[in-house]
């Protein structure tokens, strides 16, 4: 089960993406993930090579791949 609801997150955070890259916390705000979902969702993600992070002095983005 835990794997299916990683998957549907992951599918929260591919379509939140699509309008590009976002700030790692807005990311959270949007989706409305839990920490620990999104970064399990993150993970599965950055595995499968769909996604790029990125960090700077104000924070940590993510976007598509």
């Amino acid at each position: 089960m835990i794997k299916e609801n990683i998957g549907k997150n992951a599918g929260l955070i591919w379509q939140a993406l699509k309008s590009g890259e976002k700030e790692v916390k807005a990311l959270k705000r949007n989706t409305k993930l839990k920490e620990r979902d999104l970064n399990l969702a993150l993970g599965w993600l950055a595995r499968e090579s769909k996604i790029n992070f990125r960090e700077d002095a104000v924070g940590s983005y993510v976007s598509l791949a």
